[in-house]
């Protein structure tokens, strides 16, 4: 998919020191709140594949258009609609496949939380790796409220929050503030309006300068040892650390550190 309509996707070109380009997707149907409709999780999807496959690509930011909201979550006209249970039953592929795809990707994700991060968006910011958040922005699960449960984003939050939290977010449907959120461990930093875009960029730039093959690896770790038994994934992670050690980057690394000069990454 090469058009979109519900969101933006652009890359930032490679730097003067050879740090890969930033891919930010930017959620941009304002007019619904940036609802989750099929449409744009499947845009969603597309450019998260794309950046997948550009090896330009170092780190992926996720964005929004709107000025105070992020993303209101699922959209609620759906659910009125007549429909079968199977045709219902898949309508909510959509969400796992953008988990699965953010889980996957082997590179880091930053959400830039500039506005409420509501229901099922909160599910995709969860699912990637850091959130950085307005001051002024909210967090929640308000599904409740409205005679329904967010069963499609309920493992996202136990495996990021406390089970007791978790439980009081799922059963009261209360918004959290920014701060409340960082707390939680859902967001890990919040910041005033106006140090928001450059808190986003610094770690953004910080997070493309490092290896790209070796950052691979860890993504690709992070997201498969993530249920594993505790003795699985000793060995697992040890095998994965074995492979890391034969690259060219974890050498050119330790070497640089000991030579007290930047590396120069080769991918290899």
């Amino acid at each position: 998919m090469t058009g979109y309509e519900k969101i933006r996707y652009e890359v930032g070109a490679p730097d003067s020191g050879g740090a890969g380009g930033v891919a930010t997707i930017t959620l941009d149907d304002p007019e619904t709140r940036n609802a989750l409709s099929d449409q744009l999780l499947g845009e969603l999807r597309a450019a998260l594949g794309a950046a997948h496959e550009d090896e330009d690509v170092r780190v992926v930011v996720l964005a929004s258009s709107h000025e105070k909201v992020f993303s209101a979550g699922a959209n609620l006209a759906g659910f009125g609609a007549d429909a079968a249970t199977a045709e219902r039953y898949f309508a909510t592929d959509g969400f796992i496949e953008v988990f699965k795809a953010i889980g996957e990707l082997g590179k880091p994700s930053i959400v830039a939380a500039n506005g409420h991060v509501l229901a099922g968006s909160l599910g995709i910011a969860l699912a990637c790796d850091l959130i950085i958040a307005k001051r002024g922005a909210g967090f929640g699960t308000p599904e409740i409220n409205v005679g329904l449960f967010p069963f499609m984003i309920m493992a996202l939050i136990y495996r990021n929050v406390g089970r007791k939290k978790t439980n009081e977010m799922l059963l009261l449907g209360e918004r959290l503030t920014a701060e409340q959120a960082r707390e939680a461990g859902i967001v890990n930093r919040v910041v005033a309006d106006e140090e928001f875009d450059a808190a986003v960029d610094e770690w953004a730039t910080k997070l493309a300068s490092k290896s790209p093959l070796v950052m691979r690896l860890g993504k690709d770790a992070m997201w498969r040892q993530l249920d594993m038994p505790l003795l699985d994934a000793l060995d697992y992670l040890k095998s994965q650390l074995a492979i890391e050690l034969s690259t060219q980057d974890a050498i050119e690394g330790v070497t640089a550190f000991f030579e007290k000069r930047e590396p120069e990454w080769r991918g290899r």
